[in-house]
């Protein structure tokens, strides 16, 4: 009988998930975080980009995604 392999693909730091990085912010946190007003921060989710996702009816932001969209903005008014 032959053995079968099994090989596990390493996993990096970056692919794990962190507690912080599942976090769903409110606007209010949003708005806290970029020092944008109500209007403004649905402006930026319905106009430019700006992940959010429905929660029950209730808007909602991953902390992750928000920093990468603030990532790619910094990154974009650099180049």
């Amino acid at each position: 009988m032959k053995k079968r392999q099994i090989t596990q693909k390493a996993v990096t730091q970056q692919e794990i998930l962190q507690p912080e990085q599942l976090r769903l912010l409110t606007i209010p946190e949003v708005m806290k975080i970029l020092g944008l007003g109500r209007t403004k921060v649905y402006d930026l989710i319905n106009s430019h980009g700006l992940p959010a996702v429905k929660v029950d009816g209730a808007t909602r932001v991953p902390l992750a995604k928000l920093q990468e969209w603030i990532e790619q903005l910094s990154s974009k008014s650099i180049a």
